[in-house]
């Protein structure tokens, strides 16, 4: 059976970007006669909002987007992601960073520099009250896991190439966790087949391809689809004030025209 989700983060309203995504995935378990899944991703609670995840609910409702059974809530099951975590670390595989942003700056892939630290001087650093981060040694979890591959559904077979993604933060300092644990975890958890989400998220999908290897776990059908960009070229997003669903809604628009316009952009 097909299994699709759609999996937004709570950070603001959802916007036309977002109702593509959420189609994309509801048309694909729809026409399979498969289930369609939502998933609120608020680990983060610095940026997430109870505000934020209640309007999703109402704005995919509006649109006629339906969902099968519950809608799973991250911030409900963090003792799971954490025992991911803490598995990965009792097999040796993630070690402590206490790089800073200013410490990476020109730097696009990490270059290892708190993967040399001895064990004594990762403990001293923590008793005087610096907190790290937990890096996956993706060079050690390469050579555990040998060669992989997954299927991108427009491109066919993709090899994972660990080495352009470099030891990407499993455990993030300040909220414990990383976007990359829990989403392998839930995919897994809640059986979904195939991922569908937007080309933004294209880079993810070899980090998450090797830690379901290191897991164990199923590896679902990838399919990333085009962005929708605004009129100057750059794609709808809350940080450049995308126009919100609710907005338009509000506006006068009606739901049969916002998926006409979606239609449209994805021809």
């Amino acid at each position: 059976m097909v299994v699709t989700r759609f999996a937004p983060s709570p950070t603001g309203y959802l916007h036309i970007g977002h109702a593509l995504s959420a189609l994309a995935g509801w048309r694909r378990a729809r026409r399979a006669g498969g289930r369609f899944l939502l998933r609120i991703e608020d680990i983060d609670h610095t940026r997430c909002s109870a505000r934020f995840s209640a309007a999703i609910i109402e704005d995919l409702a509006w649109l006629g987007i339906d969902w099968d059974g519950d809608v799973l809530v991250q911030s409900a099951r963090l003792p799971a992601y954490q025992a991911r975590l803490d598995e990965l670390r009792a097999r040796g595989l993630l070690y402590p960073c206490f790089c800073t942003r200013a410490d990476l700056a020109g730097h696009e892939i990490y270059p290892g520099t708190c993967c040399s630290l001895t064990r004594g001087e990762c403990e001293a650093r923590m008793a005087a009250g610096q907190i790290p981060a937990w890096r996956l040694d993706c060079g050690k979890a390469a050579r555990e896991v040998g060669s992989l591959r997954y299927v991108e559904e427009r491109e066919g077979l993709m090899s994972v190439a660990a080495e352009r993604f470099g030891d990407v933060v499993l455990g993030r300092r300040d909220i414990g966790l990383s976007y990359h644990l829990c989403v392998v975890h839930d995919d897994a958890d809640q059986g979904v087949t195939h991922v569908t989400r937007g080309d933004d998220l294209r880079a993810s999908t070899p980090i998450h391809v090797m830690l379901q290897a290191l897991f164990g776990l199923p590896v679902p059908v990838y399919a990333h689809h085009p962005l929708i960009n605004d009129e100057s070229g750059r794609k709808f997003s809350k940080s450049q004030a995308a126009p919100a669903l609710r907005s338009l809604r509000q506006a006068g628009r009606a739901a049969a025209a916002i998926l006409a316009d979606i239609e449209r952009m994805e021809c």
